[in-house]
């Protein structure tokens, strides 16, 4: 499925593909994106084994948090687990590259990702990030959730692999993408 173009405006249709598409082939690990707690909100008794990854503390603004603890605890109530760490593709380089000019390997491995769509590169990360905190299984296809900015615009299965062997990730489907990004 392509959307005409990336937004929030896709987010249910996207949920509702990742589930169609995750009963149909047996995947039972959803990894989802989410900064407020919304678009995760929709995987509510959907029958998976759900993971959130938030956007980092201090993302948006240093020491704050983009998702309420409120919204935290609401996802945990509904039996998903919610991780915040540091993001894979950006992290400590990010600061590096901020602080001294350039660009670095994992900056460029995330840039070519995003030829893909936002969305693409949304989907490895927190696969990685969810797989690297235990939260998934190893060796496992799954299926990821990610976006342009707010909502999700992208699902993809894809079998992680950790961020030591970041190269062994496979994305194996994409479900849905936008066309113009």
């Amino acid at each position: 499925m392509y959307f005409p173009s990336a937004g929030p405006q896709n987010t249910q249709k996207t949920v509702e593909l990742a589930l169609k598409t995750a009963i149909e082939r047996g995947i039972n690990h959803i990894v989802v994106a989410s900064c407020s707690g919304n678009t995760a909100k929709l995987l509510k008794n959907c029958g998976k084994h759900v993971v959130v990854v938030t956007h980092v503390n201090g993302f948006s603004e240093p020491g704050k948090m983009e998702i309420s603890q409120e919204a935290i605890e609401e996802l945990k109530s509904m039996g998903f687990k919610v991780y915040t760490g540091t993001h894979v593709l950006s992290g400590a380089e990010r600061g590096i590259s901020r602080k001294f000019g350039g660009v670095y390997p994992v900056e460029i491995m995330a840039h070519t990702l995003r030829m893909l769509g936002q969305g693409v590169k949304v989907a490895v990360e927190i696969s990685v990030m969810a797989l690297d905190a235990g939260l998934i299984p190893y060796g496992e296809d799954i299926i990821a959730i990610g976006g342009t900015s707010e909502g999700a615009d992208t699902a993809v299965i894809i079998r992680p692999s950790h961020a030591a062997s970041i190269f062994e990730t496979k994305i194996k489907e994409i479900i849905c993408k936008p066309y113009e990004f």
